[in-house]
């Protein structure tokens, strides 16, 4: 019955209905359309016998690519090739559970052959991944396609049910019971109503013919449930689109205004506590060799950006939105947007110095100046020189072909190129590279660094003085900071397809048909589950009504009194 069916001829059945080409049972009486009129086989009853699309004669283009999303052995394939690629991506971690790694180097290292393999393939970020998404895409179509291909023909049959049914229709139930009778039949039906009706059921007559339904609604349980999967899968999907969800670590020093990308919004850190256990409070086997942290916290403001928030030139205009006291599990919490508390760093930041230009044959100094770390000015004025940045690397570092690069945009040997110019100096300038930390020009070898770089006749050069012109944060606060709108969207789906399961698993949809005509009694009873409990409930209405009938005397054939 799921399979094409043939092109019908003639589709008119004999109470004169005229049926469209497809459908195996009459719309109006119900007689079988299709099979051999002495087969006693139960008559397959999912959709009532209604046409479907998928199985018209001679499909178009468009149709076939219906059947093809229509089909479950189709659905089946796509979510087993889902579940195959959402297990290839849990071989190895995906890139976006780690912070500040290079993944084309990370797996190889890692994981050696198996690992480049693992990037090389893509399926390091296997979620994100085109073919991931077009099988969710495909899953989703899916879906939509098989619901209507199905709901569409069952809600016509089940809202135009007919009372009076074909014989042939009630005596190939899988409940059926048929018995003589000498009462009108009428009398009969109209005294069968109240019984029906104690039970729960929603009865119709017609005559000596009479419908009893209850429960209809949970047909719907499985399509709700595809409702709720489909609202789930395009809220998934929605999370990649930009302003809908966010996932970053960033670093708070103490003190330190932060801009969130992405966003209008900047965080600062205004204090950053931590405590930590004491040896009493430890347990025996770690005291003395371990320190825990019992409680940090992060006292921090959030500002919303209300003027000049584009324009770099332009110092931006703050509001101060929220403030928090954020811990562990306990985030501050503004518009949807969520700063968790997840790490932290207690060796100070560099956050600015001053360093003044001297002249390092004389000692001649000719200037200050006040050097930012996060966001410097272009261009400062010691004395008759003119200092112009050119180049700023928060973690110095050089590639492998020996070009200096940033490896991360936290201050941990920061590194600036300045173009000085002035008198004594080429008409272009001369470039300089300075370090602030002692260490840094040390082990990056700045003075050979701008000997090169001044052709050997250099005489300028930037030093601190004394720790004055020192500016350190005292601690770094690691916040994870949350955006995800699309998360109700996911929680509404999941809550429909609960609800869907509970239409479908706690309520049946129950009818029984009878109808009494040349002093028989044909009745025929059918349901989409819990077919025992249905002969049970069936027995007990012909036992009201007088008749003594065994359950398992309904099976198919019937019994007869």
């Amino acid at each position: 019955m799921n399979g094409r069916l043939p092109l019908i001829i003639n589709t008119k059945c004999e109470c004169g209905h005229q049926n469209p080409v497809g459908t195996v049972l009459c719309e109006a009486c119900g007689k079988p359309l299709l099979d051999n009129p002495e087969s006693g086989e139960t008559l397959e009853m999912r959709y009532d016998g209604m046409a479907r699309r998928s199985q018209k004669a001679n499909p178009g283009v468009i149709d076939r690519v219906w059947n093809f999303f229509s089909s479950v052995k189709i659905a089946v394939y796509l979510i087993v090739l889902t579940l195959l690629g959402s297990t290839l991506g849990t071989i190895f971690p995906q890139e976006s559970t780690f912070l500040n790694i290079d993944p084309s180097t990370y797996y190889e290292q890692r994981y050696g052959a198996a690992g480049e393999i693992y990037y090389r393939l893509g399926l390091s970020h296997t979620y994100e991944s085109w073919w991931f998404i077009t099988l969710l895409v495909m899953i989703g179509a899916s879906l939509v396609i098989c619901s209507l291909d199905r709901v569409l023909p069952l809600y016509k049959a089940l809202s135009r049910q007919h009372v009076r049914k074909h014989r042939r229709f009630l005596t190939r139930q899988k409940v059926v019971f048929v018995m003589k009778v000498e009462e009108d039949p009428e009398a009969w039906t109209a005294r069968a109503v109240q019984p029906l009706k104690k039970q729960g059921y929603h009865v119709f007559t017609d005559g000596g013919a009479l419908l009893a339904e209850k429960h209809r609604f949970s047909r719907w349980g499985p399509y709700v449930i595809h409702i709720g999967l489909i609202v789930f899968l395009l809220a998934v999907l929605a999370r990649g689109l930009p302003g809908l969800q966010m996932d970053q670590h960033l670093a708070f020093p103490q003190g330190d205004l932060i801009h969130i990308p992405d966003t209008s919004y900047y965080l600062k850190n205004e204090k950053f506590t931590v405590e930590f256990y004491s040896d009493e409070e430890m347990p025996k086997e770690f005291r003395g060799k371990k320190v825990l942290p019992k409680l940090y916290e992060t006292n921090a403001v959030l500002y919303e950006c209300t003027a000049n928030c584009g324009d770099p030139s332009k110092k931006p205009k703050l509001t101060k939105v929220a403030s928090h006291a954020i811990r562990v599990n306990d985030p501050l919490s503004y518009n949807g947007m969520k700063a968790y508390q997840f790490d932290y760093d207690l060796t100070p930041v560099l956050r600015s110095v001053t360093p003044k230009l001297v002249n390092s044959g004389t000692g001649e100094a000719y200037g200050s100046f006040k050097l930012e770390m996060k966001n410097p000015q272009r261009t400062f004025t010691a004395g008759p020189y003119t200092l112009e940045l050119k180049e700023k690397y928060m973690e110095f570092g050089l590639d492998p072909e020996g070009r200096p690069i940033s490896k991360s945009p936290y201050p941990n040997a920061p590194a600036f190129l300045f173009l000085i110019k002035g008198p004594n100096l080429p008409p272009d300038g001369e470039q300089y590279f300075y370090f602030p930390k002692q260490n840094d020009k040390a082990e990056f070898q700045q003075d050979a660094i701008n000997d090169k770089l001044g052709g050997g006749n250099r005489f300028l050069e930037l030093e601190v003085g004394d720790m004055s012109g020192v500016d350190f944060s005292e601690s770094t606060s690691y916040l994870n900071i949350r955006v995800d709108r699309a998360m109700p969207f996911v929680w509404t789906g999941a809550g429909i397809v609960m609800l869907g399961l509970v239409l479908g698993f706690y309520w049946q949809h129950r009818r029984i048909w009878l109808i009494v005509e040349g002093g028989e009694l044909t009745l025929g009873g059918h349901t989409n589950k819990n077919w025992f409990g249905f002969r049970r409930e069936v027995s007990s209405f012909l036992n009201k009504m007088g008749i003594s009938a065994d359950e398992k005397s309904l099976d198919n054939g019937g019994g007869q009194a």
